[in-house]
């Protein structure tokens, strides 16, 4: 199968807080990472749903990556992992 994506993925393993003001707060960790979004481990926690628009920091040990919280979207889930879209939106 040919898979043809717009961004090229970068692996990694940082940690990802994503918040909405329904959910919560849900801890998980990037898997790989593109201009266009994020794939992310979700540990012990529900997936949220597709179409949801979350508020997503991106943290290493030394801190923050971004101070301020990125809209990203749901796009999809498989298992314990979502796919995360970057978005102009916020949920708030």
């Amino acid at each position: 199968m040919d898979e043809r994506r717009r961004f090229e993925r970068t692996p990694t393993s940082i940690r990802v807080e994503m918040t909405h003001p329904s959910i919560g707060m849900i801890v998980g960790f990037a898997r790989d990472i593109s201009d266009g979004g994020a794939s992310v481990l979700i540990e012990n926690s529900p997936n949220p749903p597709v179409g949801t628009v979350l508020d997503v920091k991106f943290k290493k040990i030394m801190g923050a990556i971004n101070d301020e919280p990125v809209p990203m979207k749901v796009m999809h889930q498989q298992r314990n992992v979502v796919g995360l879209m970057f978005t102009g939106s916020s949920s708030a």
